[in-house]
């Protein structure tokens, strides 16, 4: 039998693709599922839409409610958080390294997602800047000199356009969004879980 197969898409400034990403390898692990990754930015998404930045930002009020729904989220998860002092970030490098690492089914892809995520999200690093993004791949114990060369080859960049093209020709609109093999789609943190279990009873 076919392992059941479900697509993470996630964008490194969502703060809501935080605990998600954290969590979704073991309870996807768990139910049997297999976990694609699907690394998309979502600003090209957003300005589509006639937003210039993160609706957090353009609508203060929906903003410090989703920082204090994380934070909320991540004490229960026993996740360490930290709001980043700049936000929105830009991912595109880390989009460009985790395109890379999933495209090739590289064995640190998905932990390379995490620790973006907690540099950015726990930590209070720029993952807008190249050098945190070497030094995670520092940690990880892996070429980043081959790494970051590779991904900022035109080839890489045009493959990310083109999976950020096919996320809005999905219909995504924010991350993470998760969809089965059978197309349903379900947007957000707290969707997960119904994901997986669509994911498993849909194969």
């Amino acid at each position: 039998m076919p392992v059941p197969a479900l697509d993470f898409w996630f964008e490194f400034a969502s703060i809501y693709s935080y605990p998600a990403a954290m969590r979704i390898g073991a309870l996807a692990t768990a139910s049997g599922v297999a976990v694609r990754l699907r690394p998309f930015l979502l600003g090209p998404i957003l300005r589509a839409q006639g937003w210039d930045t993160s609706p957090f930002v353009l609508y203060p009020q929906k903003g410090r409610y989703a920082w204090r729904d994380v934070e909320r989220i991540c004490a229960e998860l026993s996740l360490p958080f930290r709001r980043p002092e700049a936000f929105p970030q830009s991912g595109l490098l880390a989009a460009r390294v985790a395109f890379l690492g999933s495209e090739q089914q590289t064995p640190w892809a998905k932990d390379f997602c995490r620790a973006v995520y907690c540099a950015e999200f726990a930590e209070g690093r720029r993952i807008d800047r190249s050098e945190t993004i070497r030094d995670i791949l520092l940690e990880l114990k892996v070429d980043a000199e081959d790494i970051l060369a590779a991904a900022q080859t035109n080839e890489t960049k045009d493959k990310l356009r083109a999976q950020t093209a096919h996320a809005e020709q999905l219909g995504i609109f924010g991350a993470p969004t998760f969809i089965t093999q059978d197309g349903e789609m379900f947007w957000g943190n707290d969707r997960l879980e119904g994901a997986i279990a669509w994911a498993k009873q849909a194969s």
